[in-house]
């Protein structure tokens, strides 16, 4: 049987790592096992759902390279929830309640002063036909609650292990709001059959709600799906939320992170092994295994991506990176520039102020100290192109004819040839600029 896998995000908001990890690693375990991979908008909250956020779903997940075998929007399916809807009323399993938020409110406060669990009383199933009508004379339109059973649900979770949970500890969920449209608990379910998801990876806030999503499944007439439910990673403040700044997918892509960098980080943090710098999904997904997963919450520190990006830069040929190169410019940077300096950058753009200072035309504010030096290194210029031996000998030749050393030598240098006291080893930076421009960087 082909396994199946889906991510499915709501378009209220942009994508925040926490969302984008659990679809990188959906994505792996479907390749893993040579299965499917599904995109599904759950945007049936008309108040909240913009069709910006859609769009930017789709835009993190090309950028990131999870290319998805089917997509689905659950606003196009209405008529499939009223189906199952009419399915579940007809078996006794949905029913009507027409009470109002604030008399909910009233009932949880009550519940809790007296020291009971604040779940819903069930005082619905007791309404006769004619206190319904009398209700919906009154101008109230009822919302649906599907009827738990009362027995234990328990299910082999792939990173949890067994988890065990008693219908009688929850509150009938409502599947169906009082304006019609279905929630995500109902949607979810509905679409997962159809689609014969049968692996449903997501965060593990998402538990009690697949105690009560198998008592859907199986009111429905289908199996449920195997479980896994990822530990969340947390800002050093709490969980990480999409109205957060600074943790959405597409603010990580604006700052220049690659996104191999992104996809290493989410999809090794939290478990319990160092993180590995792979190129390519291949790799990632040979190494994939769930048993490597902690069951415990793990900080999103972001500096640690930072540091990713860096190594996985160093790692990269310029064939990997040339399309991004010619978005900035750079189309015409060789492989002999890319190799010298990408040892030395923890973002690619970090190459087009390089380039520029090795390519073009720039005059720095020599310090009038050192003047006299600069020209003085400036009659010493070799004739020949630069390597490491020509480079320390330059060196040894002004050292040899001036009274300076060490940083006082080497500093002034640095200053003129590329206006930055820090950057990539001026004796590798020196073979890319022309010869007469030197000259006149130092002055001559």
């Amino acid at each position: 049987m082909t396994k199946i896998c889906r991510f499915a995000p709501s378009p209220t908001g942009f994508l925040h790592v926490g969302n984008i990890r659990a679809a990188i690693i959906n994505f792996l375990y479907a390749k893993k096992v040579g299965g499917k991979f599904c995109l599904r908008l759950d945007d049936t909250d008309v108040e909240r759902v913009k069709d910006e956020y859609r769009e930017m779903i789709l835009q993190d997940m090309a950028w990131l390279g999870l290319e998805y075998d089917e997509i689905a929007k659950q606003s196009e399916r209405l008529e499939k929830y009223e189906a199952a809807k009419n399915k579940l009323i007809k078996s006794g399993r949905l029913y009507e309640c027409f009470e109002t938020a604030a008399e909910l409110n009233l009932q949880r406060k009550a519940q809790i002063a007296s020291g009971m669990t604040p779940i819903y009383n069930r005082a619905a199933l007791n309404l006769t036909v004619e206190q319904k009508n009398s209700l919906r004379s009154q101008g109230l339109t009822p919302h649906y609650r599907f009827l738990l059973e009362d027995k234990i649900t328990s299910w082999d979770d792939k990173i949890k292990g067994k988890i065990t949970y008693e219908g009688r500890h929850f509150s009938d969920p409502v599947l169906v709001r009082d304006n019609g449209v279905p929630t995500y608990t109902f949607c979810s379910v509905v679409d997962d059959i159809e689609f014969k998801v049968t692996d449903i990876i997501r965060g593990e806030d998402h538990i009690t709600n697949t105690a009560i999503q198998i008592q859907i499944f199986e009111a429905l007439g289908a199996a449920s799906p195997d479980f896994a439910h990822l530990a969340l990673i947390k800002a050093s403040e709490g969980k990480i939320s999409k109205r957060e700044g600074g943790f959405d997918v597409k603010s990580l892509r604006a700052e220049g992170y690659e996104a191999m960098s992104v996809i290493n980080f989410l999809a090794q943090i939290g478990t319990s092994e160092s993180i590995k710098i792979y190129k390519n999904f291949d790799e990632l997904v040979r190494d994939f295994s769930f048993d490597k997963f902690s069951k415990s919450s793990t900080n999103y520190d972001i500096s640690e991506l930072a540091h990713i990006n860096q190594k996985l830069l160093h790692k990269l040929d310029l064939s990997d990176v040339k399309i991004e190169l010619e978005n900035l410019g750079l189309a015409e940077m060789d492989e002999n520039f890319f190799n010298c300096l990408k040892q030395n950058i923890s973002f690619l753009s970090e190459l087009k102020i390089w380039w520029k200072i090795c390519k073009s035309e720039f005059r720095f504010n020599n310090k009038s100290e050192d003047k006299e030096f600069l020209k003085l290194a400036a009659s010493l210029l070799p004739e020949d192109t630069f390597d490491t031996t020509c480079w320390q000998n330059w060196l040894e030749k002004i050292k040899a004819n001036s009274d300076r050393k060490g940083k006082e030598l080497f500093m002034p240098i640095r200053l003129a040839l590329t206006g930055f006291e820090h950057g990539p080893e001026l004796k590798f930076l020196v073979n890319f600029i022309d010869r007469e421009e030197i000259l006149k960087r130092l002055g001559a």
